[in-house]
C-alpha cells in the first residue's frame, strides 16, 4: 500500500548551478577562482524538500515545471529521497534555472524570474486538493499567485496547517498561514523604513498565526496576536555558504509544526536547521541531520 506523504510543498523548485569562489567576492575587472561548482536542486520548495527528507519527513512537492536540463537531475537527486515528484509537470522546454556565485557570507544569484513572469504565461503547476488532503503540514510559496493562492485555500478546507514565506500582512497567505517568515528581503520590498517592531504589530493584527521576522545574523523576532514581541539570537557557527539558509530555516518551522511544537521551540529548532546549513556547502548534498540539529540546540 502506497505510503501518504506527511507534508506537502507547493513553490518554486528548479536547478541551481552554485559556484564557491576561493578568495573573496567578485571584484570589477578581478579574476576570481572558482574553489567548488555544483548543478542541484534549488529554489524555496526544492531546498526544503531536501531538507525535510533529510530529517526524516515524507514529502509531496509540485510548483515550478521542471524542463529537460533539470529533469534527470532532479529526478537522480530525488531516487533515494523521501520525495514524491508525481505531481510534478515535465516539459520539453530547458527549464528554470538559476546561478549563484558564493564567497562566505556573500552571494549573489542571477537568473531570468523577472523575464519569466513578464511573459504573461504561467510556468508553474496548478496545486491539487487531494494531495493536500489527509497530510499532516504544508508549506506554500508566494510567488505563484492565484495558484499559492489555491493551496492555501486546500489547506485551510481539509484543516492542514502550513508555513509560507515572505506573505505582507494584508495578504490572504498571511492571515491563513500557521506560520509567516518574514526575511530581511520582505521587509526591504514592502516596509523600507520602518522598524521590526512596527512591522510585527501590524503582522500580528492580521493573523492567529505565528509571524517570524528574521534579520540575516541578527536578532529574530516573533510573536502571535496579542503576545508581546519574543526575540531570540540565531546560533553561532562559522558560516560557509549562506545559499538555502532561509529556505532551510523554512523546512525547519514545517518540521516544528508537523510535531507540534511550541512557538519558542519551533523557532530555535528552525534557526538550529538554519545554522547547520549554513556551515556547509553544497547543502544538498550536506543537508542538516536531525541528530545534528538536536545537538546544537543543546
Amino acid at each position: 500500500m502506497e505510503r501518504k506523504h506527511e507534508v506537502y510543498l507547493f513553490g518554486q523548485i528548479l536547478g541551481t548551478h552554485s559556484f564557491l569562489l576561493r578568495d573573496g567576492f567578485l571584484q570589477p575587472d578581478e579574476y576570481a577562482e572558482i574553489k567548488d561548482q555544483y548543478f542541484l536542486p534549488g529554489g524555496e520548495t526544492g531546498t526544503a524538500a531536501t531538507v525535510l527528507s533529510s530529517l526524516g519527513v515524507s514529502v509531496k512537492m509540485d510548483g515550478t515545471w521542471i524542463g529537460t536540463e533539470v529533469a534527470p537531475m532532479l529526478k537522480a537527486f530525488y531516487a533515494d529521497k523521501q520525495v514524491d515528484l508525481s505531481s510534478m509537470t515535465f516539459t520539453e522546454d530547458p527549464g528554470v534555472m538559476d546561478y549563484v556565485v558564493i564567497a562566505g557570507l556573500v552571494r549573489s544569484p542571477m537568473g531570468r524570474f523577472q523575464t519569466l513572469f513578464e511573459t504573461g504565461k504561467r510556468w508553474w503547476g496548478v496545486p491539487r486538493e487531494e494531495d493536500i488532503a489527509g497530510c499532516k503540514a504544508a508549506a506554500i510559496d508566494p510567488f505563484f499567485r492565484d495558484e499559492s493562492l489555491l493551496a492555501a485555500e486546500y489547506c485551510q478546507r481539509n484543516g492542514v496547517p502550513f508555513v509560507t514565506i515572505d506573505s505582507p500582512h494584508d495578504s490572504l497567505l498571511h492571515k491563513l498561514a500557521a506560520v509567516n517568515v518574514v526575511s530581511k528581503e520582505c521587509v526591504a520590498e514592502h516596509y523600507a523604513g520602518m522598524a521590526p517592531e512596527a512591522i510585527m504589530e501590524k503582522m500580528q493584527q492580521a493573523t492567529d498565526g505565528l509571524t517570524i521576522i528574521t534579520q540575516g545574523g541578527g536578532e529574530m523576532l516573533y510573536a502571535r496576536k496579542g503576545e508581546e514581541i519574543h526575540r531570540m539570537k540565531p546560533f553561532n557557527v562559522t558560516v560557509r555558504s549562506t545559499l538555502g539558509a532561509g529556505d532551510t530555516f523554512k523546512a525547519g518551522c514545517v518540521y516544528g509544526l508537523l510535531h507540534g511544537m511550541k512557538d519558542e521551540e519551533l523557532v530555535r529548532f528552525a534557526s538550529a536547521c538554519s545554522a547547520v546549513a549554513i556551515s556547509r556547502f553544497p547543502l544538498p548534498l550536506n543537508p542538516p541531520r536531525i541528530e545534528e540539529v538536536q545537538a546544537l540546540i543543546g
